[in-house]
């Protein structure tokens, strides 16, 4: 290396860095000043150099051919950035610094070089303006203020120039927190209702005349809790539910919510559809046999089995949104109630219909008449236990 380096050239060409203003395309603006600081010197050369690690990349250039882009490191630029004020070589050749350059001692033999750092508001030197001449001379007081001028003029576009490079980095990250943020809203809150929610700041409550209810639980959960370990109760819990969210979301139903180990979720909202009761079902028969499976497995290990009822009830609820910072799309209504007995009275294993959903599906799902139970305030509730299609095709053949 056989040129100066400013003590701080790391920080330095971070700051060059910084303006992405090397490997750039030629840009009016700096053309302008690299030619007219030629004209206010009476030099036949005028650049706008920036200094990087290895190269001197020509921003810009007057009297230079319109190919040549940058140049090795240690021209008298390289030189120059390592003050705070205006370098002038009125002989290039008699100097000691320079006289062995290649472009001083051969082609084109430069003689005089007069070059004003460009040094940005954190006190580094990015590169230069400067001027050359085939000639030794001295330039005048009022030639070597307007380079100053001109390097000030220079910074000051290429501080606008950060600007916008800052300003759109801030829009990206701003566009990146936007959409984590309306990911997680439609984590929280079905499309339709989170789209209403931004737009107007409140959703309006619906009343839906027939939707399908699906709860489920874990018979026993308090005593698997209690011998459990709380990382692996929760891991398991997660790994199921997980698997619910996948099944129910083929199915086009939209999960409500989950309290312990119960899980709640519902066909025909808030967009109504005619299939909800049929996709409901069929989401409980994949849901079932899920559970069936890790059942399975856990007997292997010699592990307690969570053992899952399903009940699933259809008819009118009222639905909206409550909380102001944490988010519940909720439903009300005794449909809810409904749903919650045939859960609760159901056995491991079974998926448990209402009278109202049994009606609704008989022609495409096999099942079998449960019996009746009592619901309080309610009276006889009809219920029936699912089988699945592919006990209706067995028996079919």
């Amino acid at each position: 290396m056989n040129y100066p380096v400013p003590d701080n050239e790391a920080e330095r060409l971070a700051a060059v860095e910084s303006y992405r203003v090397t490997d750039t395309p030629p840009e009016m603006s700096y053309d302008d000043i690299a030619e007219l600081a030629a004209q206010l010197c009476a030099c036949p050369i005028g650049l706008i150099n920036i200094i990087a690690d290895t190269r001197e990349w020509l921003k810009a250039k007057y009297g230079l051919p319109p190919n040549l882009a940058y140049l090795p490191r240690g021209t008298c630029c390289s030189t120059a950035i390592c003050n705070n004020d205006l370098l002038e070589v009125k002989d290039l050749a008699a100097d000691a610094r320079f006289c062995d350059q290649a472009a001083v001692k051969n082609e084109p033999h430069f003689r005089y070089y007069c070059g004003m750092p460009l040094i940005n508001q954190e006190g580094y030197a990015l590169g230069t303006v400067c001027v050359f001449d085939f000639e030794p001379r001295e330039s005048s007081f009022e030639q070597l203020d307007s380079l100053r001028r001109l390097a000030r003029e220079t910074m000051t576009h290429l501080e606008l120039r950060r600007k916008l490079i800052e300003l759109s980095g801030a829009r990206k990250a701003l566009e990146e927190e936007k959409q984590k943020s309306e990911k997680l809203l439609l984590n929280i809150l079905p499309a339709k209702i989170a789209k209403e929610l931004k737009a107007d700041g409140e959703v309006v409550p619906r009343y839906h005349d027939s939707v399908t209810i699906m709860f489920t639980d874990f018979k026993g959960f308090t005593r698997i809790a209690e011998s459990s370990e709380p990382h692996t109760l929760v891991n398991d819990l997660h790994q199921y539910f997980s698997a619910f969210d996948e099944i129910i979301e083929r199915h086009n139903l939209e999960k409500l919510k989950t309290i312990g180990d119960a899980y709640m979720c519902a066909g025909g909202l808030p967009e109504a559809n005619r299939s909800h009761p049929l996709d409901t079902c069929q989401a409980a028969i994949e849901i079932r046999d899920f559970m069936s499976q890790v059942n399975r497995q856990r007997q292997k290990m010699k592990l307690v089995p969570w053992e899952l009822r399903i009940g699933i009830h259809t008819g009118p609820v009222m639905a909206g949104v409550v909380g102001r910072k944490k988010f519940t799309y909720d439903i009300w209504g005794d449909a809810v109630n409904i749903a919650a007995l045939m859960e609760s009275n159901g056995e491991p294993g079974q998926v448990v219909l209402s009278d109202a959903t049994y009606h609704r599906v008989k022609d495409q799902l096999d099942c079998e008449h449960r019996g009746i139970i009592e619901g309080k305030n309610r009276g006889s509730l009809d219920t029936y236990v699912l089988v699945g299609e592919a006990a209706r095709r067995a028996s079919a053949s």
